[in-house]
């Protein structure tokens, strides 16, 4: 059994409008449980020569059944801006680009509940 881990792309795909490429990632990683998200994004900046590891996001990562092979989905933008423009927030905390808003769940539902009754209505400030 050996720690070697094999990288294929494939439905690589050119995302000029997203300033991105993105593609399906194929990992074979034989007597190993699964590989890190850290380990791919290194693997692949060497693959395709991105010089910041932050541009690349690695997510939705499947193992097949048995183990020693997974799928994921993989997307290489052009700059750190354009993943901050068009990623999602939690993705953006993942990979630590943003921190994330703490607050309480009932302030979450208190502000909620205050937006609802100013629905249909022209107010300046709601707060």
């Amino acid at each position: 059994m050996s720690n070697t881990i094999t990288l294929r792309t494939r439905n690589f795909m050119n995302n000029p409008l997203l300033a991105r490429r993105q593609f399906i990632l194929d990992i074979i990683h034989p007597g190993k449980a699964n590989v890190s998200k850290a380990d791919l994004r290194a693997q692949l900046a060497k693959m395709y020569k991105v010089q910041d590891e932050q541009c690349i996001f690695v997510f939705g990562c499947k193992t097949q059944f048995g183990g020693g092979k997974s799928t994921a989905f993989g997307l290489i933008y052009d700059t750190v801006a354009a993943a901050k423009c068009y990623e999602p927030r939690y993705r953006l905390v993942r990979q630590g680009l943003t921190t994330k808003a703490e607050s309480s769940r009932k302030q979450r539902k208190e502000r909620k509940n205050r937006e609802k009754k100013f629905r249909g209505r022209k107010v300046a400030k709601k707060d």
